[in-house]
């Protein structure tokens, strides 16, 4: 497969230089403080504080898969998740290659009380604004598509909108991307480049991962089928766990999602 993450870059820088003209940054400020005044639901303490640690993904289509659920809806899916366990949710909010929406995150806040991860292709400091006003309580900060210093820059923007930051790493050679304002290291078992997908990144990252930054969280993202995968995970110190194909694919994730938890090996 053609690598997809350098096209969907290339049409975010477009999309969100389009959406700074539609909604300026001022006008956007405008709604922040009232934002910045709700309150903060901390994705990394519900995750270490929880057993199972499922990351709950709200997700209708990927460019490697096509549509899993296109008529998938929030309000259904995502107090479905609530109620079935999950710790956090995640929500798509890329149209182009996911079929997601800032609506749908929007929408999600109104729905539940868990943490949400805005999980989109964050490059610019104005997408950490939106995240903030559409009721995020993290952000996805993927280090293949940024530098050290401009994941920095994000990561202490982010801090100050009082959001949370998993960074998403694949590799060693994305670890110097790590800086003090990160809350949770997630470990991509899909190359976003290639979308082949392996565990063994997560198992062979872990160590590595634990010594370089203790304080973070360890999340593994993608890939995570069987709930014994989950217990392996978590013997290796992962503590967050990011699904989102398997609960949405066959049209009951909630259903799904429940099934799951309990069927994880010595669950609690």
């Amino acid at each position: 497969m053609k690598d997809i993450l350098q096209e969907i870059v290339i049409h975010k820088r477009i999309e969100v230089e389009l959406q700074k003209k539609l909604v300026p940054l001022k006008l956007l400020e405008l709604q922040l403080s009232g934002a910045l005044d709700l309150p903060v639901r901390s994705m990394r303490a519900a995750l270490a504080s929880s057993p199972f640690g499922i990351i709950a993904e709200f997700k209708r289509r990927s460019p490697s898969k096509g549509w899993i659920f296109p008529e998938a809806n929030v309000k259904e899916v995502v107090p479905a998740y609530e109620k079935a366990g999950a710790s956090a949710c995640s929500i798509l909010t890329d149209n182009k290659f996911f079929g997601g929406s800032l609506e749908d995150l929007v929408a999600a806040r109104s729905l539940v009380e868990l943490p949400l991860l805005r999980k989109e292709f964050i490059i610019d400091s104005y997408q950490l604004t939106e995240a903030k006003v559409a009721g995020a309580d993290a952000v996805l900060l993927i280090a293949s598509i940024l530098t050290p210093e401009s994941c920095l820059q994000l990561a202490r923007e982010a801090y100050s909108l009082k959001l949370e930051v998993l960074l998403e790493v694949h590799d060693e050679n994305e670890l110097e991307h790590i800086n003090p304002f990160i809350d949770l290291l997630g470990v991509n078992n899909r190359n976003l480049g290639t979308f082949e997908t392996s565990l063994d990144h997560s198992f062979s990252l872990a160590e590595r991962l634990l010594k370089l930054n203790s304080k973070a969280l360890l999340i593994s993202e993608s890939g995570i089928s069987e709930p014994s995968t989950v217990r392996e995970l978590r013997n290796q110190g992962f503590r967050g766990f990011l699904i989102g194909e398997t609960f949405m694919r066959g049209g009951t994730p909630g259903r799904t999602l429940s099934t799951f938890i309990n069927d994880i090996p010595n669950a609690g």
